[in-house]
């Protein structure tokens, strides 16, 4: 008898010719058996039958390990698979206390607000008498946030909220805070680079006003996928943390396929071959899966490709059962509260039964037991790939994970190398609570709550010293014999973006009725929003008329144009601090702080074909941003002996943009946190230089993971070139979606030329 996982792949595969499979690898993953503990001694007769009542007639031995760390005091780190039921181990000891002290708080902090909400809901249908749980969020009324602080013990939040609404208030919160006896910090793994740093530095922050009332929680931190838990939630949380990491649940068997769509007899860039789109790949293999009854998430890179696999499924679907039509939908960042409520209730009630969403849903809603996960392009990690595909897999039966790979260095070597996805471990967390422009604003923002002390420093790391000299000499604090004293009296937290997405968000406004459509990070908005760029929402179209950065508007007019647009950039980079160097003969390997100057000069408007239609000027302000950088340096010698004078540019470009989509490989980081320059001669250099940069202010850790990684990173690079079957390079090993220069010049073998002279002088 065929399992479900091959049937459901045989069907997406029906109707492809013999000889055209687009499948480069299959793996069936054995189902787990589960191992039971008994209930702990410790927990409450009323809370383990609430659990009971709901179907939990046991919990897993890990589940019971760590709820027993907790309840003995000990921060500890539950690290086990998706669906592996870790917010037992959360909830048994946290209820256990609330019902027994009846003054005992806790806190929830998840990185996503539907998450946050899922999981109120899973504790509010306990209905255990004594237990006041609700959220303290940005969805939740004015009106009620005063009976949260007065009344509530148990509060679900998110780092925004406690950053910018409960720690700079915490005076209105002495109650919760007296007696607060845990803190929850769900799916860690998300709190990586900038953003991760930031939320490390927060937790000190909690850890302090805690300590100033009295109170020493106990930290339980969860993930289904991180590298070396105990230490990764350590350097999060600042104190120690026990990890349990082995899996007792049960876990149905998977078919792990993966895909590389086919090539088309179109033409794209230069004459590079175009394959078919992982998004229009996606869309049909979804459709198939919901013809099939399959109950199935896709998760799509861009808000833009969520919003395109769904039409594309829905319009397969017309032709086909248009009964099944109203069954598929997006879902992404962006949507207004009452949208994202009401498709999540549709997708937990089964009414939906194929969704296209982006990783909103990785950490979102608890949904699991699928019948199908499709994932539409490599997520940037391992970690958040084994998160999307843990989403599949019911109880007694198989279930289907289809990787489709997009037209990408990294996602192209991934398909034909499947020990890099299958039998890798997953990443170490990259973040850096040292990094000045994350530090500074955190230590502004502690001392506005308390007065920082000399004792207080050791929790915030051995840069703090140096950090609050610089604040003190910006009269952003007052030093004082005593400590170091907030020097204003407006509170600094409103203006410290802890996701580093630049600011207050740019809201998306239809200009003829005034209804806000969603919200774009005004980092990216100049290429996302920019006038005359075409604009998705829930399957409509709109274009873009106006751009205000100013006052956070991008004002939009609903129209299907035939046309797609991309937007062109000019970068400029400068060498601001050279922190590292390695010299050999006629290679330099560096590392430091650079600042890159960034402006969106037009855009392309090209047919579904991929031809230009046309290219239009535009006048934005340019961007700059100071950061951390890897790069390397190549003699003329060197270089005059594999290439001719003409072709560097091009080689040194096309070797540029495969470093950075291979990077991802060896650090916590997507292609999208990460940009480049390459040039022939750079003036503080002197000499032929590729340059990788970090895509956030100070950095996040990936230049830095790039440097250590240099030999293996830069030898995979080469081997993606070299290994791509197409002559003159395409989107599968050098040309890159984001380049701003149009993917001009380019030199596939150059490239590789390059880089084996590089490996030479530093392997």
């Amino acid at each position: 008898m065929v399992d479900q996982g091959r049937r459901l792949l045989d069907r997406v595969l029906a109707g492809v010719p013999a000889g055209e499979s687009p499948l480069t690898h299959v793996s069936d993953l054995p189902q787990r058996v589960a191992s039971h503990a008994p209930w702990p001694s410790w927990a409450p007769s009323s809370v383990v039958s609430a659990f009971e009542s709901c179907g939990v007639s046991s919990p897993w031995e890990h589940q019971a390990s760590a709820a027993s760390l907790a309840w003995s005091g000990s921060n500890v780190v539950v690290s086990t698979g998706t669906a592996s039921g870790k917010s037992l181990a959360y909830q048994l000891p946290v209820l256990s206390t609330l019902v027994t002290d009846s003054r005992a708080t806790a806190l929830y902090l998840a990185p996503t607000k539907a998450l946050g909400a899922d999981q109120l809901r899973s504790v509010c249908s306990l209905g255990l008498p004594g237990v006041r749980a609700a959220s303290f969020d940005g969805d939740t009324p004015l009106a009620e946030r005063d009976w949260v602080r007065e009344h509530a013990n148990w509060v679900f939040t998110n780092p925004d909220m406690l950053h910018r609404g409960i720690l700079p208030r915490h005076s209105k919160w002495l109650r919760f805070f007296r007696r607060l006896a845990y803190v929850v910090v769900d799916e860690c793994h998300a709190y990586r680079g900038v953003f991760g740093s930031h939320v490390a530095l927060l937790l000190r922050r909690l850890q302090r006003v805690a300590r100033k009332y009295g109170s020493s929680p106990v930290f339980v931190l969860a993930s289904a996928t991180v590298s070396d838990p105990a230490a990764s939630a350590s350097r999060l949380l600042g104190a120690s943390c026990t990890a349990v990491t082995e899996d007792c649940s049960p876990r149905a068997s998977r078919t792990v396929a993966l895909w590389e769509p086919p090539l088309t007899s179109l033409a794209g860039e230069h004459g590079a071959p175009v394959r078919r789109s992982a998004g229009s790949e996606t869309a049909r293999i979804l459709a198939d899966l919901v013809v099939e009854g399959a109950r199935s998430l896709a998760f799509v890179r861009s808000r833009r490709g969520a919003e395109l696999a769904a039409i594309g499924a829905r319009r397969v679907l017309s032709e086909v059962d248009s009964s099944l039509v109203p069954r598929v939908a997006a879902y992404r960042s962006g949507y207004l509260p009452e949208e994202r409520r009401a498709l999540e209730k549709s997708l937990s009630s089964g009414e939906l039964l194929g969704v296209a969403t982006t990783n909103a849903l990785e950490l979102g809603v608890d949904i699991v037991g699928l019948d199908a996960v499709v994932v539409a392009g490599f997520p940037g990690t391992l970690a958040s790939f084994w998160q999307q595909a843990g989403r599949a897999g019911r109880a007694g039966d198989s279930a289907l994970v289809v990787f489709v790979a997009r037209d990408d260095p990294l996602d192209t070597y991934l398909v034909h190398h499947p020990s890099a996805v299958l039998d890798r471990p997953v990443e170490a967390t990259v973040l850096d609570p040292t990094n000045p422009y994350v530090l500074g604003p955190q230590l502004a923002c502690a001392a506005a709550e308390l007065p920082l002390t000399p004792t207080d420093l050791e929790a915030f790391g051995p840069a703090a010293s140096s950090v609050l000299d610089s604040l003190v000499a910006d009269r952003v604090l007052r030093k004082r014999p005593v400590g170091w004293y907030w020097a204003s009296h407006d509170q600094p937290h409103a203006g410290v973006d802890i996701r580093g997405s630049g600011g207050d968000q740019v809201a998306v406004v239809e200009a003829d009725s005034g209804r806000m459509l969603g919200t774009v990070d005004p980092g990216s908005a100049c290429w996302q929003v920019h006038p005359g760029a075409v604009y998705l929402h829930q399957g409509a179209s709109y274009v873009v008329d106006e751009l205000d950065l100013e006052h956070g508007l991008a004002m939009v007019h609903a129209e299907e144009p035939e046309w797609t647009t991309q937007p062109r950039d000019v970068v400029d980079i400068s060498v601001v601090d050279t922190v590292e160097s390695l010299s050999f003969d006629g290679v330099t390997v560096s590392l430091g702080s650079v600042e890159v100057t960034t402006q969106v000069v037009g855009y392309l408007r090209r047919l579904p074909s991929g031809k230009v239609i046309d290219q239009i000027p535009l006048d934005l302000p340019s961007q700059t941003l100071d950061t951390r950088a890897v790069w390397y340096t190549i003699s003329d010698s060197l270089l005059g002996d594999v290439l001719e004078h003409r072709r560097v540019a091009g080689a040194l470009h096309a070797a540029e943009h495969a470093a950075i989509g291979l990077l991802p490989l060896f650090a916590v980081c997507d292609r999208w946190d990460i940009g480049g320059v390459s040039t022939a001669v750079h003036p503080d250099t002197g000499a032929a230089t590729v340059f990788v940069h970090d895509g956030h202010p100070g950095g996040a850790g990936f230049a830095d993971r790039g440097f250590a990684a240099i030999v293996p990173w830069l030898t995979a690079t080469r081997e993606a070139i070299s290994s791509c079957t197409c002559p003159f390079g395409c989107p599968s090993c050098v040309q890159s979606p984001k380049c701003g220069n149009g993917n001009e010049p380019l030199d596939k073998a150059g490239a590789v030329a390059v880089l084996e002279v590089v490996l030479k002088a530093i392997s």
